[in-house]
């Protein structure tokens, strides 16, 4: 009795981890997910950044499920000590859940802008995390 009843307990407390798991994996894919990407660009001079910057706002805004798009040069006057300072250009966005993210990823206008840009990266880093509520 006392065997089964150790197993009862063991099997029970194995289901709920799993499954709350599973419910912390299904919360991931409709928290907000945010994708920030800083690109070091081998040419460094105002003209080649405003040229990425354009391609930026030409082939990776007004996407579905995107909540905010933001892009950007570095702050050369914010001199920092803790301030990374290694990239030229930043885009920041937003998207509804991850599923928005994939889309985006997948869609021919973001794969036209990584074709027809990375040639003038010298270095890419993307950072991915979820948002969470306030």
């Amino acid at each position: 009795m006392n065997r089964f009843f150790a197993q009862l307990v063991i099997s029970s407390v194995a289901a709920s981890l799993l499954a709350g798991g599973l419910a912390q994996a299904a919360d991931k894919k409709e928290e907000p997910l945010a994708h920030v990407v800083f690109f070091t660009l081998k040419d460094h001079s105002k003209e080649s950044r405003m040229k990425m910057v354009d391609a930026c706002k030409t082939y990776l805004t007004g996407h579905a499920g995107t909540i905010s798009f933001s892009v950007g040069t570095i702050a050369e006057d914010v001199k920092e000590s803790v301030s990374d300072r290694d990239f030229d250009v930043a885009i920041h966005l937003v998207f509804r859940d991850k599923a928005a993210n994939e889309a985006y990823q997948a869609h021919p206008r973001h794969k036209k802008f990584v074709e027809e840009n990375k040639a003038t990266w010298a270095k890419v880093r993307v950072f991915d995390s979820y948002l969470a509520a306030p």
